[in-house]
C-alpha cells in the first residue's frame, strides 16, 4: 500500500473513533466524562481525551457548566437541525399549521435553529388586514423571539445554561430580557407552563405565543402565534396557547411516524 493509501486507512480510522465518541456522547442519557466516554467505545483514555479536546475545539461537544462532562455541542445541533431538512419538516407540518392559523385567525411561523438565532421556514399569514411584517428566512434572536425561548426551554437543562452564556443578549426592545439570570428564569418558566411568550421583546407592539416541536434530546423545530398587540387577548393565552401546544403535539408525532 502507497503513502497515500496508509493514509486514507489512518485517516479513516481517526474518523471512525471520533464518530465513535459523538455517538457515545449522543446515546448517554446525560453529560459524561473522558473516563466514561472511553469505558463505552472502548479507546483507551488518553485517545479519548484527545478528541474530545479536538471536537470541543470545533462545536461539535460542551463542557457543561460543572465542568469534567461532555455533552453534544451547539455546533452539531445547528448541523443536525440543518440536515434534519427544513423542507421535509414543512410538508409534514404544513396541515397542521393551516389548522392552527384557522383556529387563531393569526399569522403562524415554523422555525427552526440556526446558530444564535431562529430562522422562519414557513409562515401563514393572518386572515386579518393588519398582520406582522415578516418572511420566510427571517431571523430571529434566541433570546428575545418567542420561538428562540421555546427552542432554549426544549433542550436539556445543561446544555441551555451551556447555550444562555454564550448568547449575545442585545436589547431589540426595551422589553428584552439581557441578562443571563433573567433569561435563566424565564426559561424555567416555559418549562413549567409548556410555552413561550414574547411580549413585545422581540418587536414593538407584537404578542407571540412559542411551542417547541418535541424532539430526541431537545426540539426539532418551533411554532410561534403572533399577534398585533392591540387585539391580543394578554389575559387570556390559553385562547392561543391550547391550540399552540395541541399543534405541536400533533406535529411531533407526524414526524416521529415519519422518521419511523
Amino acid at each position: 500500500m502507497g503513502q497515500g493509501g496508509a493514509a486514507a486507512v489512518q485517516g479513516a480510522a481517526a474518523f471512525g473513533k471520533a464518530m465513535a465518541v459523538l455517538q457515545a456522547v449522543s446515546d448517554a442519557p446525560e453529560p459524561v466524562s473522558v473516563a466514561q466516554i472511553a469505558r463505552l467505545t472502548g479507546h483507551p483514555r488518553p485517545t479519548v481525551h484527545r478528541i474530545v479536546a479536538a471536537l470541543q475545539a470545533e462545536g461539535m461537544l460542551a463542557e457543561v457548566p460543572r465542568g469534567g462532562a461532555f455533552g453534544l455541542g451547539p455546533r452539531l445541533m445547528a448541523l443536525a437541525a440543518r440536515a434534519w431538512d427544513r423542507f421535509e419538516l414543512r410538508l409534514i407540518a404544513a396541515e397542521e399549521l393551516a389548522k392552527l392559523r384557522d383556529a387563531t385567525g393569526e399569522t403562524v411561523h415554523l422555525a427552526v435553529r440556526s446558530g444564535p438565532e431562529m430562522v422562519y421556514v414557513d409562515k401563514l399569514e393572518s386572515p386579518q388586514a393588519v398582520r406582522m411584517a415578516s418572511r420566510i428566512g427571517t431571523r430571529v434572536k434566541l433570546h428575545s423571539s418567542s420561538v428562540g425561548k421555546a427552542w432554549l426551554s426544549a433542550l436539556p437543562p445543561a446544555e441551555a445554561a451551556a447555550l444562555l452564556s454564550e448568547l449575545e443578549l442585545v436589547a431589540m426592545t426595551p422589553q428584552t430580557l439581557t441578562t443571563v439570570a433573567a433569561l435563566a428564569a424565564e426559561i424555567e418558566r416555559i418549562r413549567i407552563r409548556g410555552y413561550a411568550v414574547d411580549a413585545e421583546e422581540n418587536e414593538a407592539d407584537i404578542w407571540c405565543y412559542g411551542g417547541a416541536i418535541a424532539g430526541a434530546g431537545g426540539a426539532i423545530g418551533c411554532i410561534s402565534v403572533s399577534i398585533p398587540k392591540y387585539r391580543a387577548a394578554i389575559d387570556d393565552p390559553e385562547r392561543y396557547a391550547g391550540p399552540l401546544l395541541a399543534c405541536c403535539r400533533r406535529i411531533a408525532a407526524l414526524a416521529a411516524e415519519g422518521v419511523r
